[in-house]
Order: C-alpha cells, then sequence, then structure tokens
C-alpha cells in the first residue's frame, strides 16, 4: 500500500431538510452545485488524493490495458445486416476509438447472405455513412444518440452528445450528395424516427426534468415550424418513438414504472392523428406489435392485466377492440418480455429458470392463429447461456438473425432457418491470445435469505484453480428497475479470472431474473430484500469456502451503487473492498425534489417520501448517505461523472465526504470523478479500456489477487 495522503476535507454548512416531521441535517448539500469553483476544486483534489493512493498501481493499470487490448480484434466489423436496398455494418480500426458506419448495395431482391468481408479489407461498393473518429474530433466526449436511414436510403438523421448530458444535436444528410441539410435541431433526447416518404422526421424532446415528455415532427428542408405531434403531461411517464416491424404503422409509446399506453399512426398518413390503441389502465402494462395472421391484420399485445402478472399475450384485429382474444395464456413459470413480428413469424422473448430464452413459431402455410405449443424453442448447449433476437430490420426476412453468448462463450451471430432448425454461424467473437472457452467454466448456486428465499448466484472461474481453496473474488449486484444480470462474455474478465480470481454475479431480488414477482419482491416497501439477498450471497461465498471476506470485493453501479452503500453500512466487515460506479446514493434527497431530473419517475420504483411519511420513514432507515455511521469501513472506491443527469455528481461526492469523516478504519475512501463523460463514463473504447483497466487493478489488490507496487 502507498504511504499515507491526506484527503481533502470537506467543509460542512448545515442545511436543515424537514419532512413529515423529521429534521435531518445535511453537512455537505453545498456540494450540490457544479458551477461553484470551490465544488470544482474538491473534486479535482480528491481525485488528486486518488491519483496518490493508486499511483503503486500504475504498472498493473498498463498490464491489464494491454491485455484488453491485445485480446480485442481492433480492427473489425460487425456482420451485415439487409435493410431496404443494402447492407449496413460498422467497422473499426487499430488506434480509432469510435466506429466507421457503412453500406453496400444489396445483390438483388433475393440477396439474403450477407457480403463476406473480412476486417481491413476494402469492400466493393462501400460507402461510408458516418465515421464517428470525424465527428468526435476536438472533442473530450462523444456520444452517437440517433442514426436512422430514411426508407428509400437517401437520407441519415444522425444526433451527437459532446458533453456527456444526454442531449443530442440533430443533423440530416443527403446521402446521394454526402452534403448536411441546414436542418439542426439541438436539445433532442436522442432518437428519430423517418415518415416512410421520407418527407418528414420525429423527434423527441424533454421536460424541465429532463424527462422525453414531447414528439415533434420536422419537415425536411421545408424551412417550417416544427409541429408537436405529442405531448405528455403526466410527469410519471416517458415517451418514445418508432415503427412497427411492419413498417406499417408510426408508434407512441408512453410507459411509467407501472402503466402504458401506445399510439398509432398510419405509415401512409404522416401528418394525422395519432390514437390510443388501448386507454390507460393504472397498473396495466401493455406493448404491441402489428402482425398479418391468417391474411388479417392484428396488434399483438404484450400485456399484464387480469392478473397476468408475468404477462400473457392477445391479438386484437386491427380497429376493432372487441375482437381481442387470447393467443398465449399467462404462466407463473415463464416470464413473457416481448413479441417480434414478422411476414413468416412470431418470435417469442421469454425468462424461464432465470434466463432468456427465444421461441420461433412459424406463419407459412398457416390460416388459423399459432398457439404456445407452436413456439419452437430455440436451445443451446452451455446451461447458463443467454439468447436473443438480434438486428432483423427486413418484415419478409427468410432467416433470422439472433444472438448467443454465456459467461465462457464469446458472443456469436447465428442466421436460423425456422423451417429446417439450420443453423449458420455468421461470426464468433474473436478473442486474440489463444482464448480456450474450455479452461473456463460457471456453476450456479443458491443462497438462503433471512426469509427463507433462494436467491441465485453465478460464479465463473478458471477450471485449473482449486475451488476447495478460498480465492479472491469480486461479488456485482444491480437489484432493481426490473433489469436482470444475464450470461454474457467479457474480455476484461479475463484479467481477473486469469490472476485466480472467480467472478460472482449475485441475482438478488429488484432485478428481474426470476420474474416480475423477484423485481417486486425489490421495490418500494420490499427494498431492503435487495441488500439482504446480496448480504446473504456474499455469505454464502464464504460458508461455501469460495472466498474469505478480506478476498471479496462487492460491486455495483448506478442503482447497484445504492445497493453497495446499503449493504456496506450494513454489514462493511464481509468486504476487502467495494467498488461503487455512478452511485445512487443520495437516494432520499434526490426523490424528495421534484425539480431535479427523472425524479417524479422514479416514485413508483421507490416510493414517494415527499407525500407519504411511510416511504419517507423506510427510505430514511437504507439510504446509504443517511446511514453512514461510525465504523470501520472497508476500502472504497466511488467513481462518479461531472455532467452525469441520471445520478449527479453530488451523491457520491456527499457520500465520500461522509465516509471519510466517520470511518474509524485506515482504509482509503476515493472519490474519483471523470470531469468530461455523463452516466455512461468516458467514451471511446480506448478511454473506456483505460477506465476499466483502473478499476480491475483496484480490485486485484483489495482482493489479494495481485499484491500491487
Amino acid at each position: 500500500m502507498p504511504e499515507a495522503v491526506t484527503p481533502p476535507v470537506a467543509k460542512k454548512v448545515p442545511v436543515e431538510r424537514i419532512h413529515h416531521g423529521d429534521v435531518f441535517v445535511d453537512d455537505y448539500e453545498w456540494l450540490r452545485d457544479k458551477d461553484v469553483p470551490e465544488v470544482v476544486a474538491y473534486l479535482e483534489g480528491q481525485n488528486a488524493y486518488v491519483d496518490a493512493q493508486t499511483a503503486d498501481l500504475a504498472s498493473l493499470r498498463e498490464d491489464v490495458f494491454g491485455e484488453i487490448k491485445s485480446r480485442t480484434q481492433e480492427t473489425d466489423m460487425s456482420v451485415p445486416i439487409r435493410s431496404g436496398g443494402h447492407w449496413y455494418y460498422a467497422r473499426t480500426v487499430e488506434g480509432s476509438s469510435y466506429a466507421i458506419r457503412c453500406r453496400v448495395p444489396i445483390r438483388g431482391a433475393g440477396d439474403w447472405t450477407p457480403p463476406e468481408v473480412a476486417p481491413g479489407q476494402a469492400v466493393d461498393g462501400e460507402q461510408i455513412l458516418l465515421d464517428s473518429n470525424v465527428e468526435a474530433q476536438g472533442h473530450d466526449f462523444f456520444s452517437l444518440g440517433a442514426f436512422s436511414v430514411s426508407h428509400d436510403g437517401h437520407w441519415l438523421a444522425y444526433s451527437v452528445d459532446l458533453v456527456g448530458d444526454e442531449r443530442y444535436t440533430l443533423r440530416i444528410k443527403n446521402l446521394d450528395t454526402g452534403e448536411l441539410l441546414p436542418d439542426v435541431i439541438e436539445g433532442t433526447a436522442g432518437g428519430a424516427t423517418w415518415s416512410k416518404d421520407a418527407k418528414h422526421l420525429f423527434y423527441l424532446t424533454v421536460d424541465d426534468a429532463w424527462r422525453p415528455d414531447t414528439v415533434w415532427r420536422h419537415d425536411v428542408g421545408a424551412g417550417t415550424d416544427d409541429v408537436v405531434v405529442f405531448n405528455e403531461p403526466d410527469e410519471r411517464f416517458w415517451v418514445g418513438m418508432g415503427t412497427s416491424h411492419s413498417e406499417d404503422y408510426l408508434v407512441i409509446g408512453v410507459g411509467s414504472k407501472v402503466t402504458s399506453e401506445n399510439y398509432v399512426l398510419s405509415a401512409d398518413d404522416p401528418t394525422g392523428e395519432f390514437v390510443s390503441v388501448l386507454p390507460r389502465v393504472d397498473g396495466v402494462e401493455y406493448s404491441i406489435e402489428h402482425a398479418r395472421l391468417g391474411g388479417d391484420d392484428y396488434f399483438v399485445i404484450v400485456h399484464n392485466a387480469d392478473g397476468a402478472v408475468d404477462f400473457a399475450v392477445d391479438v386484437m384485429p386491427v380497429g376493432n377492440p372487441g375482437g381481442r382474444r387470447p393467443l398465449i395464456a399467462h404462466d407463473p413459470a415463464r416470464r413473457i418480455e416481448d413479441v417480434d413480428c414478422f411476414a413468416d413469424y412470431l418470435v417469442l422473448s421469454y425468462r424461464e429458470d432465470a434466463l432468456p430464452r427465444l421461441a420461433v413459431a412459424d406463419l407459412r402455410g398457416r390460416d388459423e392463429l399459432p398457439t404456445i405449443d407452436d413456439f419452437e424453442p430455440v436451445v443451446f448447449d452451455q446451461e447458463l447461456c443467454s439468447v436473443g433476437l438480434g438486428a432483423n430490420p427486413e418484415w419478409d426476412t427468410p432467416h433470422l438473425r439472433i444472438g448467443y453468448t454465456s459467461f465462457v462463450d464469446p458472443v456469436e451471430v447465428i442466421d436460423l432457418d425456422v423451417r429446417t432448425g439450420e443453423r449458420t454461424l455468421l461470426k464468433r467473437q474473436t478473442v486474440l491470445g489463444g482464448y480456450d472457452a474450455s479452461q473456463y467454466v460457471a456453476v450456479r448456486e443458491w443462497a438462503v435469505a433471512d426469509d427463507g428465499t433462494r436467491v441465485p448466484v453465478s460464479i465463473v472461474r478458471r477450471i485449473a484453480d482449486d475451488s476447495s481453496t478460498p480465492m479472491p473474488l469480486l461479488l456485482t449486484g444491480y437489484g432493481a428497475y426490473e433489469s436482470s444480470t444475464d450470461p454474457g462474455f467479457s474480455v476484461a474478465r479475463l484479467s481477473m479470472l486469469d490472476r485466480g480470481m472467480a467472478v460472482a454475479y449475485a441475482h438478488v431480488r429488484g432485478g428481474g431474473e426470476m420474474g416480475r414477482h423477484w423485481y417486486e419482491d425489490g421495490k418500494l416497501l420490499n427494498k431492503k430484500n435487495s441488500f439482504s439477498d446480496f448480504i446473504a450471497v456474499a455469505r454464502h461465498l464464504v460458508d461455501a469456502g469460495w472466498t474469505t471476506p478480506k478476498q471479496m470485493v462487492a460491486d455495483g453501479g448506478s442503482a447497484g451503487g445504492l445497493l453497495m452503500g446499503a449493504v456496506v453500512n450494513a454489514a462493511p466487515e464481509l468486504f476487502g473492498g467495494v467498488l461503487a460506479a455512478v452511485p445512487f446514493v443520495d437516494a432520499l434527497t434526490s426523490i424528495l425534489d421534484p425539480s431535479l431530473p427523472l425524479t417524479v419517475i422514479e416514485w413508483e420504483e421507490w416510493g414517494d417520501p415527499l407525500h407519504d411519511a411511510d416511504v419517507y420513514a423506510y427510505m430514511k432507515s437504507y439510504t446509504p448517505y443517511e446511514n453512514v455511521t461510525a465504523q470501520p469501513y472497508p476500502a472504497i472506491l466511488a467513481l462518479a461523472s461531472f455532467h452525469d443527469t441520471r445520478v449527479l455528481f453530488t451523491e457520491p461526492a456527499k457520500w465520500v465526504a461522509k465516509l471519510q469523516e466517520l470511518s474509524t478504519s485506515d482504509n482509503p475512501i476515493l472519490l474519483k470523478t471523470e470531469m468530461s463523460a455523463g452516466h455512461g463514463g468516458g467514451s471511446g473504447r480506448y478511454k473506456q479500456w483505460e477506465d476499466t483497466a483502473f478499476e480491475l487493478a483496484w480490485i486485484l489488490r483489495q482482493t489479494g489477487a495481485v499484491a500491487a507496487g
């Protein structure tokens, strides 16, 4: 460990927060104002402290960065995807941080075989649509938002964020001439949707709380004022815009955490009025897709109405709500997530046994509606794996593009012939350096929470390592928004596994791994289940001999950062370190203030402490910032982004100030703030690899997998 260096001490400016008769004195609320030089100086001082405390990791960081780089095919390209008259793909070039998006013409209407192209080799007829490296030149941060080619292939709408605040500038490019139109739209929300005739472009803007709330129609090249097509006044609801897969309908989707509504407009009438498919009912979520079944037009509706907790599927003739009938019944053992519709297939995406699944129904030669028995599961040999539908923009595709990966298998892109079941491997993620998947193994175990609930945990390790002896271990968790941590391959993870570490994933309540009930049992007034589940998993890993507290680091980001903060307050003795990325650790302060970004939307996830005294008391009993106490904390590394609009940098800054004040141990409490980034951290793959190497070097030291210096 490096010699002790004193962190900057945050001054105390007591501010009283009074709600429901409770008085909380907040000494560090002054850190909220990013425009105050003293705040910036404090963050820069903390960054300097981080530099001093991690200086001895410089060589290890270089090694890890080199390993990530050496295992990555830097000059590479994606598998081409057919859309309209072209095959679209992205290329990366060694030394360049961002992708180059390209296309080549199809070889005829019957051309459904992707062109065989090799990384770094010229492609006949290639047209570069957008080189993000050029767009990013001269900027510390770059993020591409919209990238949408018109149906006729003549126009590209794209948007960029050069700060990290997720506010994009939208531009239109003539793909025939390469010229940019004078149409420039500032402050959009990131997406763009073309009308079928390419005369109109739909986009979204946000309200003062940074909630996408308004859909606009821009008449391309007309020089007229843009028209508000839709506005959602209810602050709980988020607005999205797109098209049906058939491209017959423009679709506006409106959703809160528990309620949704969809509006459609014929694509042949882009200046018409959107109409609601089904009225909004509090507590009912539904999504729609357009299908032609037995020669008739239907909306396929995935919903949780009438007690279908894990969702069911209905079909409704277009324009005839009274003709709605069931297609796939609710089954509590199967969480239905989506149905994608094609001219010849229906594709069901669902969760079963805590894993994502896929099943396909062939509609060819069928006059009647399919049943659940007509959906054929897409099965792979690996027990812990993820399979999902890939990019399939063409409505009448003869093959389905699917994706497969696991904890040990690199990503595979596969074309599936539904009629024969034949699979054609189009690409397997290249892992340089002689990677051998057979040298690694992933297993699933079950911990038992305090209330008797069995909690799944996935563990990845190198087979050559002796699992009968406690080993250094990283335990990751999230547990919010019904988001699932599914099996997936990681090049960076190899730098831990190959140094004798195990990596474990705690699938705690609040996530979606085990179905909708798993989510509901970890939100609102059940939120503490997420924390007790994570602690139960950590104790299971120790009791089962996988690791020891000294060798275990906990890791979580955003809402998973709240999980980290709550867990380290409750059981600091269980961990040798905690890494919290953009952590939501001052959640109560944020959710009490409706003027802050996205607060009202979050009330259905965490509760409304502003108007409900019981929710206030419950949240205050677990939110990390309020519950920091004088006790021996393990080493903590908190990561923040100065331009983050989802979790303001203020939250980890205040949390670390309080931890540094009250911790009774000598373990360093670190705050590293990226001053030119947003919620996702730095931009560009090399910068992201550097950030990853920084985190992994710290983890390797804290677990004892590597001695620094």
